[in-house]
């Protein structure tokens, strides 16, 4: 025993002295001394506040030491909570440190409260993680997991609650879609694991006052880079990303960005938005490069746009007269340009203006980027210690350089105001960065004279309504500023309203040629449009018991015609008109019935299908019943692995315009979650049938769905809606590819399903998007095309058309069909423009 002690204090000394320590990168050297490393001639001592981490140490070796650990996962777990002044630090050598196993096959799925699955789940305010080095791409933490590729849900790096992390000197990679590049030791390189890029998110942040300074971010779709703070700096930090990726509320400093998509915002902060200051960005996209999906604002201050070929720059794809953008020194390849030429009424270039001096501050030919004016909220926070310099400006400039607002807005709940009712209160909003309080600056109100009226002082006004035409009008309220500010609302301004139009001659429905409906009536209408809302129901009786909606009114134009099909045999026809014209509200409803049965001899016998979904009614309708369509929401048995969700019960489809892609079609869209139609035909045998399904796919990589989690659309035939039996052309999106689908034919069984076709990978998901499914005796077939421009490709699983066939294994006598969605809908929803059934 003597001699084992002898030895360890023998062996202590050495170790301890670093004369067997070999540092990983010998041009930066870090040395370990067992008790503190020095680094950079500093020599810094460990103890609980001051943790060491090093990927080269054996356990042996780590656990030989206090405040030593060779993981950064053991390291976590010995965290005790900073303060502002004196933050818990860890710091870092270089290594590859993967804070989740990537060899694991055990698929990660998030724990009971969480929101995705995360490799690190931190509570430590005031954390501060150090990179050892001056390249940070020698020190990485690194996962390779994304939303189905090795998790069930969108897979994250760390989850960080409290205030105050701050980052130096290291790379943040999720390597799922990207590889894994280590120069100082190239065995640790490693492929991604996919090439389909998913969501791989990197830190969520849930406080106050974080920072990144010469940190590398590095993923693809959801980067997430310290997301969700009030208040974020990056300082020279570099980003790679595609879509939905970027801090919606942070000051960029000096930073490089890669855009491998065409929208690395999904939004920003609704007051100040994201600022870039003195930055680069690099687009890899092909036409189009905007900054955010939806909203804004966002400020670009001396940026540099990088593109090898010619690119339209934007902010975000859709602009709406009430935003605004900010923007100076912007260039292009060099040559200076006006971000969203299509509408630039929403940029506004504050170049020479003084709000300039929020961002940017020229003194003695000295520039300062005036992080101190974006940053310093109400508790003086300066993450850049640019604070005295900022002070001795302001002495030198004679004016001040602190506090200025970056927003200007208004603050009401009036959107629509009507002639002649009591004015309304619109007041104007000035707020700094991340939503601290403002002094209002001297404000100019522009709007439309004769539309409007508005009465006040500098930043609070009555608004009233002074149309005195028949038509309802929008105004757009402009608002500029002394300082440079700019806002814009848009306000519905009304008519006075008058009573809804009296009937002369009562409604009646009368029966034409071929089974055509109309419902005559007579309005006071004093020459103004008929905008009456019309609908129709099937009833039991003729006193219009067990009422069913099977048509409606759209676009303020009344539908009188009802033509009978076969669908309506045995059943009563009720006419519900609610009276309206241009300037009235909806008067009182009136109902008449068709006092008559439905027979055989009313109808055409040919038994067909044709809606645009103009005049489809889009309220929930659960009954299954021949004839009638069903309107709800399902959640299909082979969905039960992707999150535990459920259909609605209130509202599962809308009639509306496509978004996105698929912006300028009309049609049906998914609402929610597992939206479902539905048809049961007529009770009789059926044998061949078809269907063509027009639709409008929102997402514009042909990718149709918001990501890979059992997100599907089938057009199903030959179904029996009762027992969810029958066969379907299914449109998948999977992993194989990020943008693209697949096609496959699969068989019901009681609502369970079974691909009875081979797979076809198409790019030609896009709008306008042809979807035939046909039967042919046993043979069921599906071709799939469209009209859309789609990319070029050389590989040779992507198909630009598609054709399948299978044979199935009983030929039945149902006629059914249904489309589930599967998908989230919204913007992920895929626009139902038009449908045809065939029956046999």
């Amino acid at each position: 025993m003597k001699y084992i002690l002898l030895i360890c204090m023998l062996l202590f000394p050495v170790l301890g002295n670093g004369q067997n320590y070999k540092p990983l990168d010998v041009n930066d050297p870090v040395d370990f001394k067992g008790d503190r490393i020095i680094y950079q001639g500093k020599e810094i001592f460990l103890n609980e506040k001051a943790l060491y981490v090093d990927g080269q140490l054996s356990e042996e070796e780590a656990r030989r030491y206090p405040f030593v650990y060779n993981t950064v996962n053991e390291a976590m777990e010995h965290l005790q909570s900073g303060t502002e002044k004196e933050p818990m630090t860890v710091y870092i050598a270089p290594y590859v440190y993967w804070v989740d196993n990537p060899d694991d096959p055990k698929v990660r799925k998030p724990l009971p409260g969480q929101r995705a699955p995360f490799a690190l789940v931190v509570h430590c305010p005031w954390l501060k993680l150090y990179g050892l080095t001056q390249n940070p791409e020698n020190v990485v933490l690194a996962v390779n997991r994304g939303q189905s590729q090795g998790a069930y849900g969108n897979f994250t790096l760390m989850d960080y609650y409290g205030d105050g992390l701050s980052l130096y000197n290291m790379t943040f990679g999720n390597y799922c879609n990207i590889d894994l590049q280590y120069p100082l030791r190239p065995a640790f390189n490693r492929v991604r694991r996919m090439d389909a890029i998913t969501q791989a998110q990197l830190i969520f942040a849930r406080g106050d006052k974080n920072q990144a300074h010469n940190v590398h971010f590095l993923s693809r779709l959801n980067l997430n880079p310290i997301f969700g703070a009030k208040r974020t700096l990056f300082n020279r930090c570099y980003f790679e990303m595609t879509d939905d990726s970027l801090c919606k509320s942070g000051v960029y400093l000096n930073c490089t960005l890669t855009f491998y998509g065409s929208k690395p915002f999904g939004s920003t902060q609704p007051i100040g938005g994201a600022v870039f200051l003195n930055c680069d960005f690099y687009v890899k996209t092909t036409s189009r490069q905007y900054l955010v999906k939806s909203g804004g604002p966002l400020t670009l201050i001396d940026t540099r746009y990088h593109c090898e070929h010619p690119i339209y720059i934007g902010w975000n794809q859709d602009p709406t007269v009430e935003r605004r953008f900010y923007q100076s020194n912007v260039t292009l390849n060099g040559k200076p340009i006006l971000v969203e030429t299509k509408m630039p009424e929403v940029t506004v270039d504050i170049t020479n203006k003084p709000l300039l001096d929020a961002y940017k501050i020229v003194c003695n030919r000295d520039t300062i980027y005036n992080t101190y004016n974006l940053l310093s909220g109400n508790d003086g926070w300066d993450p850049m210690g640019i604070r005295e310099n900022v002070v001795k400006a302001e002495n030198t400039l004679g004016r001040r350089l602190r506090e200025i607002p970056v927003h200007l807005g208004f603050k009401t709940t009036v959107d629509t105001i009507e002639a002649g009712q009591a004015g309304r209160t619109i007041a104007a909003v000035a707020r700094r960065h991340s939503d601290f309080d403002a002094c209002i600056p001297n404000l100019k109100w522009e709007y439309d004279h004769s539309l409007l009226s508005l009465e006040g002082d500098n930043s609070q006004k009555i608004l009233r309504s002074v149309n005195t035409a028949d038509s309802t009008r929008t105004a757009v309220i402009r608002l500029t500023s002394d300082l440079g500010l700019e806002a814009a609302k848009i306000v519905v301004a009304k008519p006075s309203f008058q009573d809804a139009p009296a009937f002369i001659s009562a409604p009646v429905i009368s029966l034409g040629k071929n089974g055509l409906l109309t419902l005559n009536y007579s309005l006071d209408l004093q020459g103004k449009p008929d905008q009456s809302d019309v609908k129709w129901y099937r009833c039991t009786s003729v006193k219009g018991d067990n009422p069913i909606l099977v048509k409606v009114s759209r676009w303020n134009i009344p539908e009188t015609a009802y033509q009978l099909t076969l669908n309506d045999v045995g059943y009563y026809i009720k006419a519900e008109i609610s009276p309206k014209h241009i300037r009235s509200d909806y008067g009182t409803k009136t109902q008449v019935m068709l006092e008559r049965i439905v027979t055989n001899k009313l109808v055409n016998t040919k038994y067909s299908y044709y809606t645009d979904f103009v005049n489809f009614p889009c309220e929930q309708q659960t009954k299954i019943m021949p004839g009638f369509w069903t309107v709800d929401g399902y959640k299909p048995l082979d969905t039960a692995y992707y999150y535990d969700w459920k259909a609605d019960t209130i509202k599962n489809w809308f009639y509306g315009e496509g978004i996105n892609a698929a912006r300028g079609y009309h049609g049906f869209l998914q609402a929610t979650k597992g939206a479902r139609l539905m048809f049961t035909p007529i009770d009789r045998k059926f044998s061949d049938m078809s269907v063509d399904l027009v639709v409008a796919p929102s997402k514009s990589a042909a990718q149709g769905f918001g990501s890979a989690t059992g997100q599907y659309l089938d057009i199903c035939l030959k179904f029996d809606t009762r027992t969810l039996t029958g066969y379907a052309l299914r449109v998948i999106r999977t992993t194989k590819y990020h943008n693209a689908v697949d096609f496959y034919l699969v068989k019901y069984t009681n609502g369970k399903t079974e691909r009875i076709s081979d797979e076809i990978t198409g790019i030609c998901y896009l709008p306008a998007c042809t979807l035939h499914v046909e039967t042919k005796g046993k043979m069921l077939t599906a071709k799939v095309s469209t009209n859309a421009q789609m990319r070029e490709t050389s590989d040779p699983a992507l198909h630009k058309s598609v054709a399948l066939s299978a044979i199935m294994d009983e030929v039945t006598s149902f006629g059914g069909i249904a489309i589930q969605h599967t998908g989230s809908g919204r913007g992920n929803s895929t626009l139902l423009h038009s449908l045809k059934i065939d029956w046999k």
